[in-house]
């Protein structure tokens, strides 16, 4: 069967979800990433709960700010990390709560620009205060087993 994946608390996957037998690892590793990725969707969800955002916004919010200038909703939609979600929708809720604004763009009246207020850059100085307690989600690993983490997972986007 192979190595056992730890999950968290010394818990295996086959543990977590109690099912000990799988196809194959292919099969295991696909189940295993669905697993964790709702695991660590609800842990960022509490995560960002206090600061009453959404990882949507709060995603908006950190390219805006990596942006350093306004930018338009189809620029904000290319540089999200869910490329599912409405970015005007959840570009109009961060106005209603006043963490951005919208204006017309001065290079092409067509489109509107978004920029980050100035409570919305508060908001993201609180969130990154909290950085290292979500760092430690990942304390189980070193940062050499993070980056082959992370180059599996490049991997295995351009598999498909």
């Amino acid at each position: 069967m192979g190595r056992l994946i730890q999950i968290r608390n010394g818990m295996t996957l086959e543990n977590d979800i109690n099912q000990h037998v799988f196809r194959n690892e292919y099969q295991k590793s696909v189940i295993n990433l669905i697993y964790t990725f709702n695991w660590m969707n609800e842990r960022l969800n509490r995560y960002f709960e206090p600061f009453e955002v959404t990882q949507q916004q709060f995603n908006i919010l950190r390219i805006l700010r990596g942006a350093g200038h306004p930018i338009s909703t189809l620029q904000i939609r290319q540089r999200m990390l869910d490329k599912m979600s409405d970015s005007s929708r959840i570009v109009g809720r961060l106005i209603k709560k006043g963490l951005v604004k919208k204006a017309v763009c001065l290079e092409d009246r067509r489109l509107v620009d978004v920029e980050l207020t100035e409570k919305g850059n508060k908001l993201l100085q609180q969130i990154d205060a909290l950085n290292e307690e979500f760092d430690a989600v990942f304390k189980s690993l070193n940062q050499e087993e993070a980056k082959k983490l992370n180059d599996l997972l490049d991997k295995i986007r351009t598999c498909v």
